[in-house]
């Protein structure tokens, strides 16, 4: 059997990308999936239907603040055993390791005690006072979600530990596991049990709990590296060159937080101008689709880091070998791909925007409810190709060990871009800014990716010739 160095330096691209990356995808997916899952099954509720789609659109970014610490410090973790395995300091990764391990408890815990302490004011920060029910509905769901925290971060920044152990087919598995029980139990807490917000919520944390349970089973057997008592000891010098490869999927993650709370408030605040939806009983309705349209793109944007995270091991390990050519290969792989999900997911939107509002209760609401769903999916995902290859770019070049470009571009796209133009766009389009502010972002983000795109490609290029040099 070929060794793991062996196979990340001469093994195909595409094989390679299989290999990797499509557990990644499947992890992500799955991860994904949680929320999204619970939102299908509240919305056929009739007993929730909307108000509980709006209050579990409250609780999303909330969940996302918890993930995007938990990648940060997995995808950092990964992305430095990779390059330090390549350079051969193998003391490096189970350190690494260790520090992963620690900070993902630590910060877990001081984030389930910020949530608990502050619940009513993060919620209303939110937009979970847009009516009476959601808010009830919201802080149902929330205090359940959050006493899963713990086990929800653990479990995500351990997924990338595993994947750069070599064994990236486990750390799907661990992710399949939760989903599965989180599947099973929605139906079962939500209709014949009544459980409600609630319900939906413990099916969640249960599967957190079993998708953490199998990772502490995976690092006590790990095939690379064994971790030992000093493995946990506080290295600042590797907390600090993981958190910097790991700050641009925090910031693709965060960035979301900050984008729904921005959007949140403006749905609250020009919905209420709007002839409709000023109307009480129509007043969730935009807070209730706007997350739904987001989270259909974060599952697309789920496959899209998970592409690129996927690679992270296998561009990583190359460029600390010096193979600079095969790092270009590789790179590029990964923007095609990126590209042709793109395409793939703007067809879905386009086309079949009915039949993806029916699976969130259409059925049980008025024709607003559907008019407005089909107007979101067009419109604020109209430029998803761009989108996708720009989240490639931003988390390839973490892989490549361009730390501080990576983080430029993420806060030039999440931020700036996604950020400002929620909040300029609709003082001049209204309620329909909120919307047009996704393709604009994406458009003028492109442009920069693209810059940046072709600097790299040169420096491989460069890169690769000074390194033949020295070999002949």
């Amino acid at each position: 059997m070929k060794d793991l160095k062996t196979v990340l330096t001469e093994e195909k691209p595409t094989h390679l990308m299989k290999r990797y990356a499509l557990p990644c995808i499947i992890s992500l997916l799955t991860a994904a999936l949680y929320n999204i899952v619970d939102q299908i099954f509240i919305a056929n509720a009739s007993y929730l239907g909307s108000y509980g789609n709006s209050a579990n659109t409250v609780v999303y970014p909330l969940t996302v603040a918890a993930l995007s610490i938990a990648v940060m410090i997995g995808d950092g973790c990964c992305a430095f055993i990779s390059i330090s395995s390549g350079a051969g300091r193998d003391d490096d990764t189970h350190r690494a390791a260790g520090n992963a391990i620690m900070m993902s408890i630590v910060s877990s815990l001081v984030i389930t005690i910020l949530y608990l302490v502050f619940a009513d004011q993060i919620l209303t920060a939110f937009g979970g006072r847009v009516s009476a029910k959601t808010f009830e509905l919201s802080k149902e769901y929330f205090f359940w979600i959050t006493l899963g925290i713990p086990f929800y971060m653990f479990g995500q920044a351990m997924n990338p530990v595993i994947r750069s152990d070599g064994s990236p087919r486990f750390a799907m598995f661990a992710t399949l596991v939760g989903c599965g029980i989180n599947i099973v139990l929605d139906p079962l807490f939500i209709y014949p049990m009544h459980m409600g917000m609630m319900g939906a919520a413990v099916a969640t944390v249960l599967g957190q709990i079993a998708t953490a349970a199998v990772s502490v089973y995976y690092l006590m057997h790990m095939n690379t590296m064994t971790l030992h008592r000093n493995s946990f000891i506080s290295n600042g010098r590797i907390i600090r060159k993981s958190l910097a490869l790991g700050i641009t999927s925090f910031l693709s993650q965060i960035s979301v937080v900050c984008a729904m709370l921005v959007i949140q408030n403006m749905v609250m605040k020009y919905g209420a101008m709007d002839p409709i939806f000023a109307q009480q009983e129509y007043a969730q309705i935009p807070m209730a689709v706007l997350g739904i349209v987001m989270k259909v793109f974060q599952i697309v944007i789920s496959v899209s880091v998970g592409i690129a995270a996927g690679m992270i091991p296998v561009i990583g390990f190359n460029i600390g070998a010096e193979l600079y050519q095969r790092s270009r290969q590789l790179f590029m792989l990964v923007l095609k791909a990126e590209f042709i999900l793109g395409c793939a997911a703007l067809a879905v939107v386009e086309v079949f925007p009915h039949q993806l509002i029916q699976l969130f209760g259409a059925a049980n609401e008025s024709q607003y409810y559907t008019d407005f769903a089909v107007k979101s999916f067009r419109t604020y995902l109209l430029l998803t190709p761009l989108a996708t290859i720009n989240k490639g770019v931003f988390i390839s070049m973490q892989a490549l060990g361009k730390a501080k470009e990576s983080t430029m571009l993420s806060c030039i796209r999440e931020i700036v871009l996604g950020c400002g133009l929620a909040l300029l766009l609709p003082v001049f389009f209204g309620l329909d800014g909120v919307l047009y502010s996704m393709p604009a972002s994406d458009f003028i983000a492109f442009l920069i990716s693209l810059v940046l795109i072709i600097r790299t490609l040169k420096e491989l290029d460069t890169a690769g010739e000074k390194a033949c040099a020295r070999q002949n």
